[in-house]
Formats: structure tokens, C-alpha cells, sequence
């Protein structure tokens, strides 16, 4: 089974923060909520992770100062030559 996007995460989330708001949850809606909850968060970072790999950056003056840590990263992947 494919995994959920974060649409359709976040979509449920609100769902039952809504439902909790007006009657309440279930255990088993507390549940979920936790599992979705988590699922979310890998996904959050999985995508912010990758954003900051693909990052680079430059100074004012044109030069690149990229951190040598996210460099040897994107290197590790292929993503940069020097």
C-alpha cells in the first residue's frame, strides 16, 4: 500500500482536531490521530531534509558557501562534482 501524502495526512489531522473540538474523540480517533500525527512528521522531514541537501549558497559577492557538510551530501548523491 502506498504511503499517504502529507495532503491527505493533514487533511485527516484537521478532521479530528475539528471533531475533537466540537464532541470529542473516541480512543480509538486518539489513536489514529497519534499514528497520523507521526506519519506527518517523518514526511515533513523527509521533504525538508531533502530541500536543504539541495541547497546552495552563495554571498554577496557571487561566491558559494555552501556548508562543507551539506556539499559532501550532495556529493554522496551524485549531485555535485566538486
Amino acid at each position: 500500500m502506498a504511503e499517504p501524502s502529507m495532503d491527505t495526512l493533514l487533511a485527516r489531522i484537521n478532521e479530528l482536531a475539528h471533531k475533537n473540538k466540537a464532541e470529542g474523540l473516541t480512543e480509538a480517533e486518539k489513536t489514529e490521530r497519534a499514528d497520523l500525527r507521526q506519519k506527518y512528521l517523518k514526511l515533513f522531514k523527509a521533504s525538508f531534509r531533502s530541500q536543504v541537501e539541495m541547497l546552495q549558497v552563495y554571498d554577496k559577492d557571487g561566491k558559494e558557501v555552501t556548508p562543507e557538510k551539506v556539499r559532501q551530501i550532495q556529493r554522496d548523491k551524485g549531485l555535485r562534482d566538486n
